[in-house]
């Protein structure tokens, strides 16, 4: 981290410090009509934020750090309302695999040494192939979400144990919902397994794999678009070939991070008849978790089958 930057992380600390000594923290065991006080959680991204308000119901007050897809959580940085919100928080999910990075940023500099910190990427237990880089994306992961789940009701439950009911029964009524989702990859994966696909990021590849596709998308495009970093002209040319050539079925594309080299892809892919598939990496707005997922499985199924 840079001196500017540490510099103002402690700034935006001294703020929000500043406003928790003047607020009543949601932490009271009960507001002034004796009604017991919401769990305070803070999410890195609405799409762990959601997760949590389906477990927690009207238990928790859940502040998504992240909720606008124009955000990147790779650049994002520090506020002091999301500051103070941190600070006071029972429970913390964060996505970790160096995601979102901020989070930790943030507490350490609130000073929340009490907050349940759950790592998504730690909770999932997967590991990077063969040596290479982890695909921290694992929100695209359909049994890592499912002890996603597990663990904020058992965070959850610690933080209130009188509704460990009404969290658990939340969770599993969640967890059933998930079932659907990896249903439909396995219908994916029966009609068209073995199939090839590109991508611009590696964002959806859990769900990809899953499906039973094939990701033929050069490693050193993806890791570059990913990174922010420039694609070579051959490593384009590789990647634009997979369309000319007919070598994939569709192209699943992060909306989020498009740019010059990304947008070649997808005009290659348009022009070849190749289908575009977007995807991002938070809730779109009006939307929830289970929602978005089915939509996402939904257009990689219709595309496949054109």
């Amino acid at each position: 981290m840079s001196v500017s930057t540490s510099r103002r992380l402690a700034l935006l600390t001294s703020a929000a410090l500043a406003l928790l000594a003047g607020c009543g923290s949601s932490s009271d065991p009960a507001d002034a009509k004796g009604t017991p006080a919401r769990v305070a959680v803070v999410a890195s991204t609405n799409v762990y934020g959601d997760i949590a308000r389906r477990i927690g119901g009207d238990r928790v007050d859940v502040t998504s750090v992240i909720g606008d897809p124009g955000q990147d959580p790779h650049s994002y940085e520090a506020d002091p309302q999301n500051q103070l919100a941190l600070s006071r928080a029972k429970v913390v999910i964060e996505n970790g695999g160096g995601y979102d990075d901020f989070v930790d940023s943030m507490l350490k500099g609130g000073h929340n040494d009490s907050a349940q910190v759950i790592n998504a990427v730690d909770v999932s237990g997967r590991t990077a192939p063969g040596g290479g880089d982890l695909n921290e994306h694992v929100w695209y992961d359909f049994p890592t979400v499912a002890k996603v789940a597990d663990r904020i009701s058992r965070a959850l439950t610690k933080a209130d144990p009188g509704d460990a009911a009404v969290f658990g029964k939340n969770t599993a009524a969640f967890k059933a919902k998930l079932a659907p989702l990896r249903a439909r990859e396995a219908q994916i994966k029966k009609a068209h397994g073995g199939e090839g696909v590109a991508i611009t990021e590696p964002v959806p590849l859990y769900m990809i794999e899953a499906s039973g596709l094939v990701n033929r998308t050069p490693a050193r495009f993806s890791e570059a678009i990913e990174e922010g970093d420039d694609v070579s002209p051959r490593v384009l040319r590789e990647t634009l070939a997979l369309f000319s050539a007919k070598k994939v079925r569709a192209l699943v594309y992060n909306e989020q991070t498009s740019g010059p080299q990304t947008e070649k892809a997808e005009a290659a892919a348009k022009a070849a008849g190749i289908p575009v598939v977007p995807v991002t990496e938070t809730l779109p707005e009006g939307e929830d978790y289970l929602g978005w997922m089915t939509a996402n499985l939904d257009a990689l199924a219709s595309a496949l089958a054109q």
